[in-house]
């Protein structure tokens, strides 16, 4: 089967390091709760993310749900269809106060759109961004990756697999003019732009649908007489550039640096499909988020920015220590 192998590694990598992390997950425990938090008063805690499926935002909830259980508090999970869809994540910002959350954690689509509602939240409530940043000075805390640092180093990496030679590239981003997609964009293309030899030579956006990257991948092959690579900007774009590079036969010979570490992506990078991935840390994300809303729910202070951190994965190195506790968070 197709992920057999992966998994085989997943269960593997769990024996090599479950006592490395042992520790670490101990130690969470016994900090659980803040200091003068009463374990008889559960508090409501809301998390609205970007949309209900995807491996990124299953382990952004896994997170919470586990700081959740730690810190005694109940979670209840909203989210759109769809990253496209900023007016339904608005409404459910609205919903999730009226439900009675004592905190909201907003992973925003979308950074303009969605301050209004941030905004009327944090009159309510104390308010978390975690993922995405909002244009407001609202929120309690931003926690999330330095998306410019994870685009500048997803180009590093691409200039270091073209050795100095001429090269045409062609970009995958996913949502049109949301923050994150665009600094991971100008990361990236402020890198490159000292690299004369580097020509982007398309730019096309999935929107986060896998069969529309899939699609745009084979008509940009198509389009070109040669292509040496193509930089993928999230999970989603990276599976479906990944699945077009297949039907044309093209795996391995076109570059593909992706991003992110879906079961999927690691099984493509051991088939030498993906060159390398710039992984995030969408556990911690959840899990500070709900750990930060606690906090500012007993009015303790909170990090105004935490960087969740962001890092080049290859082949050669998924299977290290220090990588397995990021490609399978599972394990904290």
């Amino acid at each position: 089967m197709r992920y057999n192998g992966i998994r085989k590694a997943v269960l593997a990598s769990f024996v090599l390091t479950l006592t490395a992390v042992g520790a670490s997950c101990s130690i969470m425990k016994e900090a659980a709760l803040p200091e003068g938090a009463n374990r008889e008063e559960k508090r409501n805690v809301a998390l609205v993310l970007g949309m209900r499926h995807g491996d990124y935002w299953k382990t952004v909830y896994s997170g919470a749900e586990t700081a959740a259980r730690e810190y005694g508090v109940n979670l209840s999970f909203l989210a759109p269809d769809d990253e496209e869809d900023v007016k339904g994540q608005a409404a459910l910002v609205a919903q999730a106060l009226e439900d009675g959350a004592d905190a909201l954690i907003l992973a925003p689509n979308d950074d303009i759109a969605l301050a209004g509602a941030v905004n009327e939240a944090a009159l309510a409530v104390p308010v978390v961004i975690i993922d995405s940043k909002v244009n407001s000075s609202k929120p309690k805390s931003y926690i999330g990756t330095d998306n410019y640092e994870a685009g500048r180093k997803a180009a590093e990496e691409l200039i270091r697999l073209m050795e100095g030679r001429s090269s045409r590239i062609g970009i995958m981003g996913f949502v049109q003019g949301t923050q994150k997609a665009e600094m991971r964009e100008k990361g990236l293309l402020d890198t490159l732009a000292k690299h004369p030899e580097i020509a982007v030579v398309e730019k096309e956006y999935s929107f986060s649908d896998q069969q529309l990257a899939t699609q745009l991948t084979q008509a940009m092959i198509e389009t070109h007489e040669r292509l040496d690579a193509i930089v993928a900007l999230n999970s989603i774009a990276s599976l479906g550039v990944a699945e077009g590079l297949g039907k044309l036969g093209l795996e391995g010979t076109v570059k593909l640096i992706a991003f992110d570490s879906t079961v999927q992506e690691l099984e493509l990078m051991q088939e030498g499909v993906i060159s390398a991935t710039i992984i995030q840390n969408p556990f911690s994300m959840g899990y500070l988020g709900v750990r930060h809303a606690v906090e500012a729910m007993k009015s303790q202070k909170v990090p105004a920015i935490v960087d969740t951190g962001s890092k080049v994965v290859r082949p050669e190195d998924m299977f290290s220590l220090e990588n397995q506790k990021l490609l399978f968070p599972l394990l904290k």
